[in-house]
């Protein structure tokens, strides 16, 4: 850098620091977050999951909306989930599946995790067979005497 024509870095204007005209009116207090309201909608719950915030901005807003309901009111009534919200989880995965854009990476999970419990179930079956012809072998050792 040339030292000539050295401009000093320009420091904010302390009048328009301190003056209060310069606030615009809807600015919050200092140390307090400000609030986003939309017409027609509950305030989101503090703290909300990135997962539910993902969801929500997507196109299946609604359908998820709808499941998490769903699952809240299945919760406190102590009822089957997978029963009383299965239409509502359908609604939702045909709606995500129409927008597989944007909800591919939770569906490429899900397939994922699909696949690894069917891998699950396959390997415990496997091992009942096993442990059953074990026991038949047993059985069979004690019915010839040894």
């Amino acid at each position: 850098m040339s030292s000539q024509n050295p401009e000093p870095e320009q420091s904010p204007d302390p009048k328009t620091l301190k003056d209060p005209e310069s606030k615009q009116p809807s600015e919050e207090p200092p140390n307090q977050e400000p609030k986003v309201e939309v017409e027609g909608e509950e305030e989101e719950e503090e703290g909300e999951c990135g997962f539910c915030l993902f969801m929500k901005a997507g196109g299946c807003k609604e359908s998820f909306v709808g499941w998490e309901n769903c699952m809240q009111e299945a919760e406190e009534n102590k009822e089957d989930i997978a029963e009383k919200c299965f239409e509502a989880m359908s609604v939702l995965k045909k709606c995500m599946e129409a927008h597989a854009d944007y909800y591919e990476p939770i569906l490429r999970a899900e397939k994922k995790a699909e696949e690894q419990a069917i891998i699950e179930l396959e390997k415990e079956k496997e091992e009942e067979s096993l442990g059953a012809q074990e026991d038949s072998k047993d059985l069979q050792k004690k019915s010839d005497g040894y």
